[in-house]
């Protein structure tokens, strides 16, 4: 999406210059930043807990509690698809 409102700006230069324009892109770029670094946390921490459940004293606790491994967080290729951002 990133790439298409990029290209759209170096085709109108007065919109290129516009301040909201510019706030825009900043603010789009910086939304994607924050999904990928909270899905990228996301699955660190399944990491980390999945290899407490599997180590000891992690397993022994596991088992008395309960808990097991989780699934990590995976984004289907239909979910990735570009979002059309429309002006």
């Amino acid at each position: 999406a990133l790439k298409t409102i990029f290209a759209l700006a170096e085709n109108y230069p007065n919109l290129k210059a516009n301040e909201n324009f510019l706030e825009l892109q900043r603010e789009l770029s910086s939304t994607e930043d924050k999904i990928a670094y909270s899905r990228q946390y996301y699955n660190d921490s399944i990491l980390s807990y999945n290899n407490l459940c599997k180590t000891f004293p992690g397993t022994f606790f596991a088992g008395i509690f309960g808990k097991t491994p989780r699934e990590s967080l995976e984004i289907t290729a239909g979910e990735r698809k570009n979002i059309k951002v429309e002006f």
